[in-house]
């Protein structure tokens, strides 16, 4: 199967070297580039490819909201930030954003290969020192709130009750009259806001926090 890419950098070096490099790998095919923000929103929209690479500085809004709005519209589709960016601050927008996974653009050709396919699989991918912002954003902030993970969505906090309950991925979705795809896709983005990398560590989580039958 063919992972179908969309390529978003206002750079144009930097956009037609990944083209090239994309290009040159059998199981990759980029359907469409954007330097903007708002054409890659609307690249997204029509194409539908199975994985947005997104630059965080773009014209004119930027990349971060060019990831919500990708979020909205073309939910099926998975993000990957490819940026120079490593604040912690600018981490946790992307994943409040909706990005399943965020790369630093010194990484090699083939970390950048293997970050597309694992977030075309439906998994969440994070370079080098992200992982740890990631892990630790878990533990920081703490808010007041009713509910235990208040970073969650309302739909994101349906799906981790179910997961908690024991409900595999495909129950889940016919639960909740979604695709698979859809679930892997909240599951991708849960897991980092609750600082786990698998079903069992974010059900495990979710049971101690009183979630789940």
């Amino acid at each position: 199967m063919t992972i179908r890419v969309l390529l978003a950098d206002d750079h144009v070096v930097v956009r037609e070297g990944l083209c090239a490099l994309l290009g040159s790998i059998d199981g990759i095919e980029v359907v469409a580039t954007a330097s903007t923000d708002a054409e890659a929103i609307r690249n997204a929209v029509v194409e539908k490819p199975d994985v947005a690479v997104l630059d965080v500085s773009m014209p004119d809004h930027g990349g971060l909201h060019a990831a919500r709005e990708i979020r909205r519209r073309a939910p099926e589709v998975g993000i990957l930030m490819l940026t120079m960016h490593d604040d912690d601050e600018t981490v946790r927008e992307a994943l409040a954003a909706g990005a399943r996974g965020y790369l630093l653009k010194g990484a090699d050709q083939k970390q950048v290969v293997r970050a597309i396919e694992t977030v075309a699989a439906g998994d969440a991918v994070f370079g080098g020192s992200i992982a740890g912002q990631v892990i630790g954003t878990s533990g920081r902030r703490p808010r007041a709130a009713d509910y235990p993970f208040p970073s969650l969505s309302a739909r994101e906090r349906e799906v981790l009750a179910l997961l908690a309950s024991g409900l595999p991925t495909g129950a889940i979705a016919d639960r909740l009259t979604v695709s698979r795809k859809t679930i892997s896709n909240h599951l991708s983005s849960i897991f980092p806001k609750l600082g786990v990398g698998t079903r069992t560590e974010a059900a495990l989580r979710a049971r101690r926090a009183g979630i789940g039958d």
